[in-house]
């Protein structure tokens, strides 16, 4: 699986990075048959978060004995140092390490969050005390909506963060001011060097009134050949790689459109936007 180097952090991660989101309400036997398949993808980057239900507790035996293989991101939802902080040391615990590669600023979707975690006494001062005390190396920042890239150029400018994560679909696509702002936060972040993680990259809509056929809180493509356009399409932007999504049963076709990816040219990813109208946007 190719591997793209993930902004000034200098590691090279596999385009495919776990998302352990996957992990929220399974067993430690299912979740032991899933790790098995990530390390036999020589899979090199987990994402994971204190949210994500049961994950961190079902990570810890495996990061107990195989933390070197993995460059470990983990989150906070917390606005406050002090609780953001207490959050960071539990989810250490849980995880069953002393440290992470990365810690995240999670879900910060509006220029009022952005305020909070970066203001006196916010959840930024946490993360960065626990920096000088050596509990993790990298700070990033994540969000969801169609506010976030706005969002994230204004909190580049006032810390240089290390990475970003947010979404990327050619659904989404199909909206020129979310478009523009993607490029523009894009280019940025290739200037500063800051890694790209991309979430809801197989996203075809919200569920509305269908069927809840998996775990993922989007509605997803499950056919191959749309999931390996949705790769194709989120791997040929300028980003370091994808969020595996949220669901073990989709996690191997993702993984496998990400082994046979080929990069798309700019008229087919025009193409692939035009045959929007067949969706709902996830967000509105």
């Amino acid at each position: 699986m190719e591997k793209r180097r993930f902004g000034r952090t200098g590691h090279e991660s596999t385009v495919a990075i776990f998302g352990a989101a996957a992990f929220s309400e399974i067993s430690q036997e299912k979740a032991d048959e899933v790790m098995e398949y990530v390390l036999s993808m020589e899979i090199n980057h987990i994402d994971v978060a204190p949210s994500y239900g049961e994950a961190e507790t079902r990570l810890g035996p495996w990061l107990d004995k195989e933390r070197d293989r993995f460059f470990l991101g983990c989150k906070t939802t917390e606005r406050s140092k002090d609780a953001a902080a207490e959050e960071l040391r539990r989810s250490l615990d849980l995880l069953r390490v002393d440290r992470f590669d990365l810690f995240q600023l999670h879900a910060v979707t509006s220029m009022d969050e952005l305020d909070q975690v970066t203001s006196t006494g916010g959840a930024l001062e946490a993360v960065l005390e626990a920096k000088e005390e050596g509990l993790l190396d990298y700070i990033g920042i994540t969000g969801h909506g169609l506010e976030v890239p706005k969002v994230f150029l204004e909190a580049i400018a006032r810390y240089e963060f290390d990475s970003v994560l947010f979404p990327i679909n050619f659904v989404l696509y199909d909206n020129p001011t979310y478009q523009d702002n993607v490029h523009t936060l894009l280019q940025t972040c290739q200037e500063l060097d800051i890694g790209t993680m991309i979430i809801k990259h197989i996203a075809r809509g919200p569920w509305g009134d269908n069927e809840k056929t998996h775990t993922t809180w989007y509605r997803p493509f499950e056919e191959k050949d749309w999931i390996q356009n949705c790769v194709d399409f989120a791997l040929s932007q300028p980003i370091t790689g994808i969020c595996t999504p949220g669901d073990i049963n989709l996690l191997p076709l993702v993984v496998e459109a990400c082994q046979n990816f080929q990069p798309m040219n700019p008229v087919n990813q025009e193409e692939l936007i035009s045959k929007t109208e067949q969706f709902e946007p996830l967000f509105v």
